[in-house]
């Protein structure tokens, strides 16, 4: 990817020649996760992201975040993502205070063979200081299983740690507690090699918090969460040298248009394109402290500087024709006529559905992939309340028509397969609309060979 993000249809095409891939936000579904470190190993994206659960009588705090343990996600094409399962809990860090439920944003790194992960939460006792501690654990692999050592670093005391390794091998810590602080480490990855320094050249005013560190041409891009009104935006300042000090840039990410109190990002290169990892509050609209991860395309200007990022439900990575696409991860919609809602309130890991409510009302889902071989029909999870027909064409303007599709007078979700009167192999936009008044429910859509 080397242009913009998508913001039309004209966009799209241009990006699609240019060998872009797209996905859908959030990208994990069963459960809350915020505070994404994505890194690359071996060819293969690895994101450390902290685990939102709810508070509970004895569990936590109500009200307030509450992570007890961490898992470990990977993909090969940001598309799939496999859970590797819980890699460090409170209740297997010998240091840690198994009541906290404060397993913060963590971090994780490889060097000289292993893979070193790092995570903020509370001691059991004073030993260490008051406060945060961050500790370490270690494993062979980047999926685990990681051992914690029986100490928390010294001399370190906050939350958010990032390590960043230069080019020359040289490794630092980052982390957080009111100010942003910076230190090497020694080869070991354990101790530090020198006292901690505040980074000059940050905001004075305002929480800031959070930070990422990576370089690119040889510019230092220190990256961090600040609350400049009254909720977190993302930031970016640079330097010629990882310690500083950094002069101010600016605006990597504006506010959560859902409130969401937090962000936390991470920023990488894979496959010659760079993505922002971040955090809203899609599955939890109504408490900011169950956050969900996404991705975004991320792109740098001419000059260096980076071009604010725009959330998108999208995302990035292609989508298989044949497997169900969920048009409420939508990359345009009508003004009036179409809405995303959840399925289930009650459970809202089931996802969303869309509502085309009148006449011409269209949704937009961009890079599906249709290979070459011929797809022969169409399938639809939907239900209307009257007898409802959508159509399915590619692209919004003067597309051609793929199918049009019955969907039967119901109170209860039905599977429709409709044969397509036109297939088109490649990578194209899908559209979804209705040519009537009657308003059609969909959850998903996928073709068939």
């Amino acid at each position: 990817m080397k242009k913009n993000n998508i913001a039309a249809t004209s966009t799209l095409l241009v990006l699609l020649v240019s060998g872009y891939s797209f996905a859908q936000n959030p990208i994990i579904r069963n459960q809350f996760t915020a505070d994404p470190t994505a890194r690359v190993f071996d060819h293969t994206v690895y994101v450390y992201p902290s685990h939102d659960i709810t508070a509970a009588p004895g569990k936590g705090h109500p009200g307030w975040f509450c992570m007890e343990d961490y898992h470990v996600f990977s993909s090969s094409d940001l598309t799939d993502w496999t859970d590797h399962g819980i890699i460090v809990s409170q209740n297997n860090v010998p240091w840690v205070d198994s009541t906290s439920y404060s397993m913060w944003a963590p971090d994780c790194i490889y060097k000289n063979g292993k893979y070193y992960f790092y995570f903020p939460t509370r001691a059991k006792d004073t030993t260490w200081g008051r406060g945060f501690s961050i500790g370490v654990a270690i494993s062979d692999h980047p999926s685990g299983p990681f051992i914690p050592q029986p100490e928390p670093l010294k001399n370190v005391h906050g939350i958010d740690p990032n390590v960043f390794i230069d080019k020359n091998g040289k490794a630092y810590l980052y982390w957080a507690m009111g100010k942003i602080y910076a230190a090497p480490l020694k080869e070991n990855m354990l101790e530090l090699a020198s006292g901690p320094q505040v980074l000059k050249g940050l905001p004075e005013k305002g929480l800031i918090e959070g930070p990422f560190l990576f370089e690119r041409n040889g510019k230092y891009y220190l990256t961090y969460p600040h609350v400049q009104k009254t909720i977190e935006r993302l930031e970016y300042a640079t330097s010629d040298n990882p310690m500083g000090p950094f002069q101010f840039e600016g605006v990597i990410m504006d506010e959560s248009p859902n409130g969401c109190w937090t962000n936390h990002q991470s920023i990488l290169n894979f496959k010659d394109q760079w993505y922002l990892f971040y955090h809203q509050n899609d599955l939890s609209p109504s408490f900011d402290k169950n956050r969900s991860i996404r991705i975004d395309s991320l792109f740098f200007k001419s000059d260096g500087t980076i071009q604010k990022v725009i959330p998108t439900f999208r995302g990035v990575g292609l989508t298989d024709a044949s497997h169900h696409i969920e048009i409420d991860r939508y990359s345009l919609k009508c003004g009036a006529g179409a809405a995303i809602v959840f399925l289930d309130t009650l459970n809202p890991f089931n996802g969303w559905k869309t509502i085309l409510s009148q006449k011409d009302a269209w949704v937009q889902y961009n890079a599906v992939d249709f290979g070459r071989e011929k797809y022969q029909a169409i399938q639809v999870k939907a239900r209307s309340l009257m007898d409802g027909i959508l159509q399915i064409r590619l692209d919004k303007n003067n597309g051609p028509i793929l199918a049009e599709v019955n969907i039967p007078k119901s109170t209860d979700w039905n599977t429709i397969d409709a044969p397509l009167s036109k297939f088109q192999p490649g990578i194209h936009n899908l559209v979804v609309t209705v040519n009537h008044n009657h308003p059609v429910e969909i959850d998903w859509v996928r073709f068939i060979k």
